[in-house]
């Protein structure tokens, strides 16, 4: 178990040893990630077989021999052992497998996984910052090393709004350590009852919650992101939104539920999420370009996830994990799909009659992203309702009529887009989707008709993604039994601390008795 250490060690190494090992032979440096990816995720695989899936206890991992709180640990239950696969595994797929660059992308790809690993997996508030910051420093990287002019401003501006984010997470972190003494997550949350439930810790709560929200894509400080997922290659536009937006918001959830258990705090995410809902819908409705409003789209859905996290109790939380898995698959399929549909959505007329198979995978993936049974995303949109429903207040009302409103808008521009793609047009040019394409040559200007072709790699995702979507549907019992687990064991704040410390859980038991 203590190997799980190895997923932050390993990446971090092979980033520093890459470029140098790249002056003797870049094939050896290349082949040098790829290997680490690949053990990354035996060693995870490993773990979970000899844990039995942490479904019935979380572990807590000592760092350097030195006991909590004074010491570093690494928390693994089920959500964070999920997510720690997810890296090492939606970086392979993501990979740029299909064109040539530079030993350094591959060296910022590893950067990005040891800090990814890092962020899900810690268990003190200060190396949750610094793997914060890791992954924000491969994150501008990787979006300004695409060589494009658009690219390098896109980066420049996506790091001065990260780097506000940072200051102002910082200092959230500096009120909770004057007050409390203590960065430990299970440490705090003993002391947060008494420390944090406060003003004080309201306003930490919510510097975090604007600091992590950079890379949460939270209202109002995703505006980097049509910037960003426009201008970079689509396998980096679908690794960031199908896993960095996650993985900030499971660390905001953990941290609202081990740190700051106050209505206030609810409330608070909970409008954030329904303000980014209704933001990002519009501007996907009123969007031309078809990255931009998928990139918009992705707003509107992370507004979701907030939104149902906001909600107290086991529904919230499944709903919250249920959206956030089924964005996961969903949103970078559609941006490997992107890849030959860049430009003006009017572009896309005619294109049903060419590429019919591709054309069938966006409509089935759209379909379960707006929530049309029985795929996934309905049962998510469904449980997010149901929790909504069954909370007083104005915010979570609101959020019941805000959240069918979101549907029926995301419905009319997707649906027309459709409506664009089986459209005839006589002057469209003949296109051959046998080949593998390159898009790293991307066309800025959306009013020039550009005519790309599709990546088999790209067609592979999306169909996998398709099939795993009807999977779900068919095993719906057994997925809903471990969102259910999820949902218990993330929700659990006794849980956690004692998994920390056990001698606390000794002394409760010994009282009872």
């Amino acid at each position: 178990m203590d190997n799980i250490v190895l997923l932050v060690v390993l990446p971090l190494l092979a980033a520093f040893l890459m470029p140098v090992v790249a002056r003797s032979s870049e094939v050896v440096a290349r082949t040098l990630g790829l290997s680490v990816l690949f053990i990354s995720i035996g060693i995870i695989l490993n773990v979970w077989s000899q844990s039995g899936q942490i479904d019935s206890q979380a572990v807590s991992i000592v760092i350097g021999g030195f006991l909590p709180p004074l010491g570093i640990n690494f928390y693994v239950d089920q959500i964070s052992l999920f997510f720690a696969l997810a890296v090492p595994v939606m970086v392979l797929l993501f990979w740029p497998w299909h064109r040539a660059t530079s030993i350094r992308e591959y060296s910022l790809m590893m950067l990005l996984t040891a800090s990814a690993s890092g962020l899900i997996l810690s268990g003190d508030l200060f190396n949750i910052y610094v793997f914060y910051e890791l992954l924000g420093i491969a994150s501008y990287s990787l979006v300004a090393i695409q060589g494009r002019v658009s690219a390098v401003a896109a980066s420049f501006r996506y790091l001065l709004m990260g780097s506000v984010g940072s200051v102002m997470m910082l200092l959230g972190i500096a009120i909770i350590y004057t007050q409390t003494g203590t960065l430990n997550l299970a440490h705090l949350s003993l002391l947060a009852p008494e420390k944090l439930n406060n003003m004080l810790g309201l306003a930490s709560f919510a510097l975090i919650l604007t600091g992590m929200g950079v890379k949460a894509e939270l209202f109002p400080v995703n505006s980097w992101v049509p910037e960003v997922y426009g201008s970079v290659s689509s396998n980096l536009a679908a690794l960031m939104a199908g896993l960095l937006s996650k993985l900030a918001v499971i660390v905001i959830v953990r941290l609202l539920i081990l740190l700051f258990p106050q209505p206030e705090a609810l409330q608070l995410m909970g409008m954030l999420g329904i303000l980014g809902v209704l933001t990002g819908e519009l501007v996907a409705w009123r969007s031309r370009d078809f990255v931009r409003m998928l990139s918009f789209s992705s707003i509107g859905q992370l507004g979701l996830i907030f939104l149902a996290f906001s909600i107290p109790g086991e529904m919230g939380m499944m709903a919250g994990i249920a959206i956030a898995l089924h964005h996961m698959l969903v949103k970078p399929a559609l941006f490997m799909l992107a890849t030959g549909w860049r430009g003006a959505v009017e572009n896309l007329s005619g294109v049903a009659r060419r590429s019919p198979f591709v054309v069938l995978l966006f409509i089935v993936l759209i379909l379960s992203l707006l929530g049309i049974p029985p795929l996934p995303g309905f049962w998510a949109k469904y449980l997010l309702m149901v929790g909504l429903s069954s909370q007083d207040g104005f915010i979570y009302t609101l959020g019941m009529i805000i959240v069918p409103l979101a549907m029926v808008i995301e419905m009319a521009y997707l649906f027309k887009i459709v409506m664009i793609m089986y459209r005839k047009d006589n002057d469209e040019p003949a296109v051959n989707n046998s080949n593998i394409v390159d898009d790293s040559n991307i066309v800025d200007d959306s009013n020039i008709k550009v005519v790309q072709k599709h990546s088999k790699w790209g067609l592979a995702i999306a169909a996998s993604v398709a099939a795993m979507l009807i999977a779900i549907v068919l095993q719906l019992q057994p997925a809903s039994d471990k969102l259910l687990s999820l949902a218990n064991q993330l929700s659990d704040r006794n849980y956690y601390i004692s998994t920390v410390f056990p001698q606390i859980h000794t002394v409760r038991m010994q009282s009872i008795k």
